[in-house]
């Protein structure tokens, strides 16, 4: 075992912390609950530096917001500026302050943050709705090069036709296909047999015997024919 003077010794060398005040205990409590902090009164500044400077973008914004009747810009402007160089860069914000140095004015961190996010979101709708519009009118042009279009112009003689061949249209070419079929049929040996069968209906047709229609009254025709003849009449041919 250690003794009593070895202990005092080491306490020497490594001192222990001294302990929270009622304050730090009431700060770091107020920094863990920073979601649930809202209007903060008439707290000190150099406590609200300590707390506020914590907080997220959200976090600030709306404890600004719950306190009523007091400017804390004090405090919360040089956060603002942190939140827009950590957001935008350091060249904009060294850019800003020479643009209020020229002009000889002066804004608070937190409405030229909101401005330049706002100007930063319309460039982007501008951007997002040019982008649109230029998509549509691809769409529409690739619809209008899809839709069939009536051509009254007259194909060129030159181009070959449906049966082959050159010519100004197919109606020649189905024309003389015909006239060449027909042709063809004409001088073939059914075609022929068929005239010839035709001229011997009609030569024997010619050559029939050609006979008397007969008288109403019968006697005095045979009566009539016998004195004249001598005889009954024969029918005669004409071939």
């Amino acid at each position: 075992m250690r003794s009593i003077d070895e202990e005092m010794i080491e306490r020497k060398k490594n001192p222990s912390p001294p302990p929270s005040t009622l304050v730090e205990l009431c700060v770091k409590k107020a920094i863990d609950d920073l979601k649930y902090l809202g209007d903060v009164g008439e707290t000190d500044i150099n406590i609200l530096d300590s707390i506020l400077s914590h907080c997220t973008i959200q976090q600030l914004a709306h404890i600004e917001e719950s306190t009523k009747g007091r400017d804390l810009s004090q405090v919360t402007n040089k956060l603002w500026k942190r939140f827009y160089q950590s957001e935008f860069s350091v060249d904009n914000v060294n850019l800003v302050i020479e643009r209020m140095r020229e002009n000889n004015v002066s804004f608070k961190w937190k409405m030229l943050y909101y401005a330049k996010k706002k100007k930063d979101i319309e460039d982007a709708q501008e951007k997002s709705f040019q982008r649109m519009k230029e998509l549509y009118k691809q769409e529409d042009e690739r619809k209008q090069k899809r839709q069939i279009k009536i051509c009254n112009e007259v194909a060129p003689s030159n181009k070959r036709s449906f049966f082959g061949g050159y010519g100004p249209s197919t109606t020649n070419t189905k024309s003389n296909i015909l006239k060449k079929a027909k042709t063809q049929l004409l001088k073939s040996q059914e075609v022929k047999n068929l005239k010839a069968l035709k001229m011997n209906t009609v030569h024997r047709n010619n050559c029939l015997p050609i006979r008397k229609p007969p008288l109403m009254n019968p006697g005095k025709s045979s009566a009539a024919s016998s004195s004249n003849h001598g005889g009954p009449t024969k029918g005669r041919r004409l071939c």
